[in-house]
């Protein structure tokens, strides 16, 4: 990411999977944004070396924020929060709220069964025509910023659009 220029928006948090994301991206000299809500710093512990920390009330404003500042959502590998923040921007795509590109990475098929899910709903009506998901999925690393770009170019997002993984 960051030697293509891509900045990364995510939770703040110094351990974990985006922990050691945010670290790499630091790392090779990229730019990193952490928005944190109070009630988690404890929790979190943050990654105090970002160039930008945003400590904000609440989840809700975490999100809010996280959502305003990127231009396409990453999920990786994670837990319930993950998953939660997931379906919330596929379901604002769904309801037009916004164009940017989400995409998962699914690495040793982690995230099959929610795939299998909605393709479930798709086959029992719960998705209707015009009212698809628009998601990409990558199974390796090496894909996801090619297919983020490919993606990007395809709805008008400027080249080297930040990333966000909002814990997803």
């Amino acid at each position: 990411m960051a030697e293509q220029g891509i900045s990364l928006v995510y939770g703040g948090g110094n351990v974990g999977l985006m922990g050691t994301v945010a670290k790499a991206v630091l790392d090779h000299g990229g730019y990193v944004t952490g928005i944190i809500p109070e009630f988690l710093k404890s929790r979190e512990r943050l990654l105090h070396e970002v160039q930008e920390t945003i400590v904000v009330p609440d989840m809700h404003t975490r999100k809010r924020l996280m959502f305003e500042r990127a231009d396409a959502f990453v999920a990786l590998p994670g837990g319930i929060g993950t998953l939660e923040e997931l379906v919330e921007q596929m379901t604002w795509s769904q309801l037009g709220q916004h164009t940017k590109p989400i995409l998962m990475l699914s690495i040793k098929n982690f995230w099959k069964p929610l795939l299998t899910l909605i393709a479930h709903m798709r086959e029992q009506g719960f998705i209707r025509p015009g009212l698809e998901l628009n998601y990409l999925v990558a199974e390796r690393v090496e894909e996801v910023i090619p297919m983020l770009e490919n993606a990007a170019r395809r709805i008008g997002i400027v080249e080297n659009a930040d990333l966000i993984e909002t814990k997803f």
